[in-house]
């Protein structure tokens, strides 16, 4: 008598398995990941290592914060910058974020 109300509720049947179709669209969100975003990321942090591990006396550099100078002693962690004659900065090598030719300061 309740089944004129209430309908029953039967199983549905269980999805096949597709195999590797079905991961398909994963390994290529995955590869695109990985060749847009991962990729690149690393390759720039392994050149910023090594520009930071070359670095000499005598080199000009740009900081992140935008200072200019030249590198007058470079220690394991800190370089110390010369901004102008009276002025040097300690500052963290990774805090460097390109260096620039030779002759620089003195154009500007």
């Amino acid at each position: 008598m309740l089944d004129f109300f209430i309908s029953n509720a039967w199983a549905a049947d269980a999805p096949q398995a597709g195999g590797i179709m079905s991961m398909l669209p994963l390994f290529i969100l995955f590869a695109v990941f990985w060749f847009f975003l991962i990729r690149p990321q690393m390759k720039q942090a392994k050149e910023h290592k090594t520009m930071v591990e070359v670095l000499a006396k005598g080199d000009e550099i740009v900081t992140n914060g935008g200072m200019l100078g030249k590198i007058k002693e470079v220690g394991d962690n800190f370089i110390l910058l010369e901004i102008t004659k009276e002025v040097q900065v300690k500052i963290q090598k990774n805090a460097i974020s390109a260096t620039m030719p030779k002759g620089t300061i003195k154009t500007l």
